[in-house]
C-alpha cells in the first residue's frame, strides 16, 4: 500500500484499488461499514456541489467536485464486484456501447443535418431499447429521485414528445392559483398547491424554461435582499441583530 502514497499523479485504477482497500479487512471501519444506501445522500451532495462549480464558473473547484463525483461511482461499483454484480470495466462497457449506439450519425450509417434531427434519433434508438411503446412507458421511465419541479418538467416533456401535452394555457393556473387560496386552510391544500405548482412547471417547460433554475435564481435574488436590507438596517442601529433571530 505504501507505493500508493507521494505520487505525482494517479489513475482510475489506482482510484479503484484505493477504495478496494479502504474497504478491505484492513482498511478504514467506516467504509468497510458503508453500503448504497447509506452513502446515498453523498452522491447527491456531490453531484449538487458539482454543478455548483459549474454555476460559478470555478475550474479549479469543478476538478475537485469531479473527482468526488467520480469517488462515489467508484465506491458503488466497488460494492456491486463484491457481490460479483458487476465491476468497473462492466459500467464503461455500458456507457460506451450506449453512446455508440445513441449516435447512429457518427458511428453508423445514419445522417443528422442538425442538433434538432440528432436528439430525434437519440430518443428513437432510447425508446427502442427501453422498449417504450406507450405515453406510460415514457412516464414510468422518469426518475422518482429527481427534484420535484425538474421530475414534473420532465413528464412533461415526456408526454409532449409522446403527443400528449399537458401545457392548458394560463387560464387553467388561474383556476388552479385560486383553489389554491380558497383551500389554503383545510386537508386539499397541498393536492391544490401541488396541482398548481405542476401547472407552473408545465408551463415554463412550454416555454423552453427551467423551473428549477429560476427558483433557485429568484432564492438568490432573495437572499442578496435580505443581506442589503440586513445591512442597512445595521448602518442605522450599528447592531447584527444578535443571533436570535437566525
Amino acid at each position: 500500500m505504501q507505493e500508493l502514497c507521494g505520487r505525482d499523479s494517479y489513475t482510475i485504477d489506482d482510484l479503484i484499488r484505493i477504495v478496494k482497500i479502504l474497504r478491505s479487512p484492513q482498511g478504514c471501519p467506516w467504509d468497510q461499514e458503508q453500503d448504497h444506501h447509506s452513502i446515498r445522500n453523498n452522491f447527491l451532495e456531490e453531484g449538487y456541489e458539482a454543478v455548483e462549480a459549474i454555476d460559478r464558473e470555478d475550474s479549479a473547484l469543478l476538478r475537485e467536485e469531479l473527482g468526488d463525483v467520480l469517488l462515489q461511482i467508484v465506491f458503488h461499483t466497488c460494492m456491486e464486484e463484491e457481490q460479483d454484480r458487476f465491476d468497473f470495466s462492466d459500467v464503461c462497457t455500458g456507457i460506451c456501447r450506449k453512446m455508440i449506439g445513441r449516435h447512429p450519425h457518427v458511428f453508423g450509417d445514419k445522417n443528422a443535418a442538425d442538433r434538432g434531427e440528432a436528439m430525434r434519433q437519440w430518443e428513437r434508438q432510447k425508446r427502442r431499447e427501453k422498449e417504450l411503446y406507450t405515453l406510460e412507458d415514457c412516464l414510468q421511465q422518469v426518475c422518482r429521485a429527481l427534484p420535484a419541479l425538474m421530475r414534473a418538467q420532465k413528464l412533461t416533456d415526456r408526454a409532449e414528445k409522446a403527443g400528449c401535452s399537458l401545457f392548458t394555457g394560463n387560464h387553467e393556473i388561474r383556476r388552479a392559483l385560486e383553489a389554491a387560496l380558497d383551500q389554503s386552510r383545510n386537508a386539499s391544500a397541498e393536492e391544490s398547491w401541488g396541482r398548481l405548482l405542476f401547472l407552473i412547471a408545465a408551463q415554463m417547460n412550454h416555454l423552453g424554461l427551467s423551473a428549477e433554475e429560476a427558483l433557485s435564481h429568484e432564492t438568490d435574488r432573495m437572499i442578496a435582499r435580505f443581506l442589503e436590507m440586513e445591512h442597512s438596517t445595521e448602518s442605522c442601529t450599528g447592531s447584527a441583530g444578535g443571533e436570535e433571530g437566525l
